[in-house]
């Protein structure tokens, strides 16, 4: 008996590690972060089409990112390059362009797996040649078993164009929820709402995206897809969103 509860124990820490970085969201970040000393890598694509104003209209936006646990509260990240491929634009020729490069900061100030809430706080930095960004996030989350629900409050400063001339924010809403059909499998639903801001001074259009997500795992490896539908009729955002997460967790 001892030597089956210390085996379990040695294969339940093993498979923490393995899956410390998963995530069952690709819009919506949760409250835990990696644990020290895991190093993991995550492939973002994110596949946008078709806004009322353009039926031609296609982007996909690529993300690659190396994530490392710093302790037990507090992970930091690095986006070696942001970039896209678009198609179909009025405002820009069609082609690949490279936007950013980004760190990102998550500190951990409640653990939901130990209180009946948790709480996280996180800062995105991006800065490219035409592009800078800052992004603030509070999430939250409670885990109810099986059933994990996560809601994110964020706030995007953004500045655009030559001399980053351009400057706008954003405040953005998201509610998950999945569940844990195995250990390996997860389904679930995301919705985010946006409210633009241009300039700061305006209430500009707001925007409400509904969609179901999933997630696999095998190994050190998962990936989380989420399919994202405009719910309102906003003719500059794009009417479909389809987003894919793939980890690797060394």
């Amino acid at each position: 008996m001892r030597t089956f509860t210390i085996s379990t124990l040695v294969l339940s820490i093993l498979a923490a590690n393995c899956f410390a970085g998963a995530r069952s969201f690709t819009f919506i970040y949760e409250a835990p972060t990696t644990p020290p000393g895991v190093v993991e890598f995550e492939n973002t694509v994110n596949w946008q089409t078709t806004t009322p104003n353009s039926a031609h209209f296609n982007e996909i936006d690529f993300r690659h990112e190396f994530e490392f646990g710093v302790t037990d509260n507090f992970q930091a990240s690095i986006y070696v390059a942001d970039w896209n491929y678009h198609s179909g634009s009025p405002d820009q020729p069609n082609g690949a362009s490279y936007n950013d490069t980004a760190i990102e900061l998550i500190y951990n100030f409640i653990n939901p797996a130990t209180h009946w809430i948790g709480i996280s706080g996180y800062e995105e930095i991006q800065a490219g040649d035409r592009h800078g960004e800052l992004e603030s996030k509070l999430i939250a989350e409670k885990d109810f078993g099986r059933l994990v629900a996560v809601y994110n409050l964020t706030l995007e400063a953004e500045w655009n164009g030559a001399g980053w001339a351009e400057h706008d924010g954003e405040l953005q809403q998201a509610l998950g929820v999945s569940y844990e059909l195995s250990p390996r499998f997860f389904v679930g639903a995301e919705c985010v709402h946006e409210i633009e801001l241009p300039n700061w001074t305006d209430h500009g259009r707001a925007q409400f995206f509904v969609g179901p997500n999933f997630s696999v795992r095998s190994g050190r490896w998962w990936v989380t897809i989420t399919p994202l539908a405009q719910a309102t009729r906003d003719g500059d955002e794009p009417e479909l969103q389809l987003r894919a997460i793939t980890g690797y967790t060394f």
